[in-house]
């Protein structure tokens, strides 16, 4: 007795090989019928005996491969009907969109092999690929996801590229972006004003050149990088002079796992993170006796590796026999480069050679940045690798939301459905070419994801550009939202959290309800409202904005207020100047231009730079990231603190702990001693002050976020202090700072408007 199915998946299953999967599975299955792409993922019509259509259903749901990911199948019976054989039918067009097409994918093992092949016919081609591996995000024009919108339209295969794509038991079937040296993108090499070099061999040139010091222009997958030679200090140094960045670290590309453990110390699930299809810059402990440039991560005990994830890197690596400083192709605070002609124009003065090719890039989409905290990974920047893979909601969106996020390290989210999207990370939006960026990417997922958002999402700061631009749009509905409560939305929304929680929330700042910078933060929230329980106590930051830039100022408020304006040894402390640490001390005496902050990482700032001596950040969060590096391994014991309990809002009281601090740190004590005993107080204080709200509030699961939770030791440390008392939750798939927040901007925005 034949019977029919009708299979419905949902998830990440164009661009994977899934159809071809599925077309084997079923011929084996002796089954009669077609799959497809369509809008919202794959659909299968199957016919045949039962059990085979039984076999078809369980292979769908616990055997797939290995880049697809499917969030939901379901299968209703269709009449029988008599088919030839089985067959892969083209996509069909339609309604109801949903994210289907998967993020860009690293080289897998058997392209690496093929081109490292002297036999292969792909031999040394550096855009190979197949079903596993290779463009897609970056390339992709729309869905569903085909060749021909995809920006390898104009390329029209060979006969033998052609065999591969059409035949269902070939790796290659259906790889969308197949391509070989006959067919296929080209390289080519141009000079620093754009000339076409003629090069018969570019890869090649191209090591020599950074052998030889020079600063290479790579055009990769989602935009330029920067490249130079990570072992020469000269090569560093020119390319920070040329770049206009200081000190920021530079990421590492190396060949393998292998030349990576020369440069760090690596874990088990670090490995598996750098080895992963995502690729991303994986955070890890560097070795002291490191074959690096000292200039590639200044002052920095932490270097930021990946591994090659196209045939091009891996071609490059081999080539050069050296590890690469790939940083993004931009000046300082710009977005990433993508586009040849703006290349040429914004690079001339940075690059001495352009390594480049005729294969369009459609979405810029810069590299993704991660950290492994508690034995898992926590993604600080979610973008290539990631993007735009969805994130499942446990409850669908009413309506279609934008959510506009932050001012620093923005992203965006749009949520239609039962997921949401968040976007490419775009930057910091103070720069006007990064806010065009910012509005092109939206526009493009908007059109990528046939969404046209009815709620608009932004944050409560009325003088961030993502509030001007939301406040800007034309749809009638928008909702304000507050910085920490979206934080810990984003928590919620990533977890599948019911009813309200604890969160924890550390950062720098974020604009209050009240007017005034919070940071410090634990509430009780949900995703519809929250109350503020707990916050620190305040510290004013003389001069504003300078004071995030000029640390040292920070510093002098935390003093001046843990010894009620009097303290001890005032211009012992390296980092205060004395001529401009007397008018700022009378500012803030008389309070002028000095508001208060409740920021953790304000706090991070102040003391670092009074004990490191570091008066001043080059980049933002460079002191206080200094200042968590420079804890020393183990248990150091903890300062006094106090909590004050007589308001319905508690606040931690720190200036104990700042005293006992100083006084150490005039006597002598390391710096490394200090910052591990400073942290563990921190532990100790906020475990102190989350009980208490648990017992005003009730035991409901807490959430650590904010930026401060990308600090590894505060994390991990806070986490284990609270996990006795319940469940403990950190991000994972969504960054903890402002890079996560839009997603809790659109789960406010949905609660708030249904």
């Amino acid at each position: 007795m034949h019977q029919g199915r009708r299979i419905e998946v949902v998830g990440i299953v164009q661009g994977v090989g899934f159809r071809p999967w599925v077309y084997r599975v079923a011929t084996q299955l002796g089954l009669q019928g077609q799959v497809r792409n369509d809008v919202s993922g794959v659909t299968v019509e199957a016919f045949g005996e039962p059990s085979a259509l039984d076999g078809l259903v369980q292979a769908l749901s616990s055997d797939h491969p290995p880049a697809a990911e499917i969030r939901s199948l379901r299968w209703t019976e269709i009449p029988p009907r008599e088919a030839a054989g089985f067959v892969i039918a083209p996509s069909l067009p339609g309604t109801g969109r949903r994210v289907s097409i998967p993020a860009d994918l690293a080289t897998c093992p058997a392209c690496v092999e093929e081109i490292f092949d002297p036999s292969d016919r792909r031999h040394r081609y550096p855009f190979t690929n197949c079903t596993d591996c290779g463009p897609r995000f970056t390339i992709a024009l729309d869905a569903p996801y085909d060749r021909p919108v995809t920006s390898m339209a104009g390329f029209v295969m060979c006969d033998a590229c052609q065999r591969e794509y059409d035949d269902p038991l070939d790796r290659r079937f259906h790889a969308q972006p197949n391509a070989c040296p006959r067919c296929g993108p080209r390289l080519q090499l141009l000079d620093a004003h754009g000339r076409d070099l003629k090069s018969a061999d570019p890869l090649h040139e191209v090591a020599a050149a950074l052998r030889a010091g020079s600063v290479v222009a790579v055009k990769g997958l989602g935009g330029y990088h920067l490249a130079v030679d990570a072992s020469s200090p000269e090569a560093v140094r020119l390319l920070r002079e040329r770049k206009r960045r200081d000190a920021k670290p530079f990421a590492v590309m190396v060949r393998d796992l292998r030349e990576a453990r020369k440069l760090a110390t690596i874990s088990e699930p670090e490995a598996k993170l750098l080895e992963s299809v995502e690729r991303p810059v994986v955070l890890l402990r560097a070795k002291r006796a490191r074959a690096l440039a000292p200039e590639v991560a200044p002052d920095n005990p932490l270097v930021g590796l990946m591994l090659p994830y196209t045939p091009l890197h891996h071609l490059l690596l081999a080539d050069v026999e050296r590890p690469l400083v790939m940083t993004s192709a931009n000046l300082s605070d710009e977005p990433i480069v993508f586009e040849e002609a703006e290349a040429l124009d914004r690079l001339r003065d940075i690059a001495d050679l352009f390594l480049t090719h005729d294969r369009p890039i459609v979405t810029r989409c810069d590299d993704s940045v991660a950290r492994v905290v508690a034995g898992a990974p926590v993604l600080l920047r979610r973008s290539r690798g990631w993007v735009p893979r969805p994130i499942p909601l446990a409850r669908p969106v009413a309506r279609p939301v934008l959510a506009c996020g932050a001012q620093l390290k923005n992203t965006f989210c749009l949520a239609a459905g039962d997921v949401a999207v968040l976007g490419p990370h775009v930057g910091d939006l103070d720069q006007l070419e990064v806010h065009r960026s910012y509005e092109e990417s939206i526009d493009r997922m908007q059109r990528f994801l046939g969404c046209r958002p009815e709620v608009i999402a932004y944050d409560l700061h009325p003088d961030y550009a993502s509030t001007r631009y939301a406040l800007d749009r034309p749809e009638p509905v928008k909702v304000a939202v507050q910085h920490h409560h979206a934080h810990v939305a984003s928590a919620i929304a990533e977890h599948h959290l019911d009813g309200p929680v604890i969160g924890v929330v550390f950062d720098g700042t974020g604009y209050g309800t009240d007017g005034s910078a919070w940071g410090g933060e634990v509430l009780v929230a949900s995703a519809g409202a929250f109350q503020r329980c707990a916050t620190l106590r305040p510290v004013a930051l003389a001069g504003g904005e300078r004071a995030i830039r000029e640390p040292w100022r920070i510093g002098l408020a935390l003093l001046l207020d843990a010894y009620d304006g009097d303290p001890p040894g005032l211009w012992n402390f390296p980092a205060i100047p004395e001529a401009a640490g007397v008018l700022v001390r009378q500012a803030l005496a008389r309070g002028v231009n000095a508001p208060k902050a409740h920021g953790m990482g304000r706090l991070f700032d102040g003391v670092g730079a009074l004990v490191l001596g570091r008066g001043t950040s080059r980049y933002e969060g460079e002191v206080a990231l200094a200042w968590n590096l420079a804890a020393g391994a183990g248990a150091h014991g903890r300062y006094p603190f106090g909590i004050d309990s007589r308001g319905a809002l508690l606040e931690l009281d720190l200036r104990p702990m700042v005293r006992a601090l100083v006084e150490e740190h005039l006597a002598g004590v390391p710096a490394g001693h200090l910052s591990a005993k400073f942290h563990d107080t921190l532990v100790h204080a906020t475990a102190a002050l989350v009980g208490m709200v648990r017992e005003r509030a009730g035991g409901f699961p807490m959430v650590l976020t904010g930026g401060c939770f990308q600090n590894a030791r505060l994390a991990e440390g806070l986490k284990a202090a609270l996990e006795p008392e319940g469940k403990v939750y950190l991000h994972r798939q969504v960054p903890p700072g402002d890079g996560g927040i839009a997603l809790g901007q659109v789960m406010v925005a949905d609660a708030t408007t249904r």
